[in-house]
Order: C-alpha cells, then structure tokens, then sequence
C-alpha cells in the first residue's frame, strides 16, 4: 500500500484549469482497482491518494501520468507502508 501526497506548487487557478484531467485520471485508476480513496487536504494546498501497487516503481508509472505530474502543478511524496489493521468493511478489499 502506498499514501500519495501532492502539494500544490501552482496558483489554484492552475489547478482548477487540470482539474477535469486530474479527475479523469483518478476515475482510471479507481476502475483499476488500484485507487482506494482520495481528497483534499484541509487547507486546500494538494491532495492524498492511498493506493494499491505491486512496487514502488509500478506507482511511479501509474502517478507519472497524472496530469498534476505532467504539467508540474504539484510536488508527489510518497510513502509505503504495510496495514496491519483496519476496519472491518474493508476485509477483503484491500488485497
């Protein structure tokens, strides 16, 4: 499991004028079954996405394509970690 985290590095107008893409792309990977959620962060200064890959590289191919990426409209952390516990609606879900 991976936690993506983008910080805004543009003007929100900037990020407005890639939202649809950046939507569309989100809408790919959740079909995907790679996406398991995602939103804002409170301020509004980027967003989280925790997904699901096999590798840190296969994420990188997948983030490498979003248009926030392409465009430079945000900077990406990541950060992998291993769930050892979660709620139980989520049981069989996230494998």
């Amino acid at each position: 499991m991976f936690v993506i985290e983008l910080t805004y590095i543009k003007s929100i107008s900037e990020v407005e004028r890639y939202l649809p893409e950046h939507i569309a792309y989100l809408d790919k990977y959740y079909k995907s079954g790679r996406f398991i959620m995602s939103g804002r962060k409170n301020p509004r200064t980027g967003g989280i996405i925790v997904a699901k890959a096999e590798s840190a590289d296969e994420l990188a191919q997948i983030y490498n394509t979003d248009p926030f990426f392409i465009n430079n409209i945000a900077e990406f952390n990541v950060t992998s970690f291993t769930p050892s516990k979660w709620a139980e609606e989520l049981n069989g879900r996230l494998s």
